[in-house]
């Protein structure tokens, strides 16, 4: 009989760790920058009262924005369950959600936003 390698450590469906859901409580665009807010440095550092991916969250926005896409790449979670998990995070006052500018308004902006983009995809 061959010995299969298993991986070790909990294994968890994703959307178990939002419940099932699959709607977040504030529409969030992918591209929207996530910041830790006092809040949430605090309530992480007191370990008990938020979960293991909000403290992972909380961590990985301490002290920099991270672009939504970013957290569930780093995270490897469906974008569906970051956007939850931080919408979730962002009705409790844990983090900060900048939402980009429209491209309506105005386009220069809108071509800082994709310069930006390419370049942090040109960092991973």
């Amino acid at each position: 009989m061959v010995e299969r390698d298993e991986p070790t450590g909990a294994l968890v469906r994703p959307y178990a760790v939002t419940r099932g859901r699959t709607r977040p409580r504030l529409d969030i665009a992918i591209e929207a920058l996530v910041e830790t807010t006092m809040r949430g440095r605090s309530s992480s550092a007191s370990k008990g009262s938020t979960g293991r991916e909000h403290q992972h969250i909380a961590s990985l926005c301490d002290g920099r924005l991270q672009s939504l896409a970013e957290i569930a790449a780093r995270m490897q979670l469906p974008l569906g369950v970051a956007r939850v998990l931080i919408a979730d995070m962002a009705a409790d006052g844990l983090v900060a959600v900048y939402e980009p500018t429209s491209f309506e308004t105005n386009d220069a902006v809108g071509t800082e936003l994709l310069e930006r983009v390419l370049s942090g995809l040109r960092r991973l």
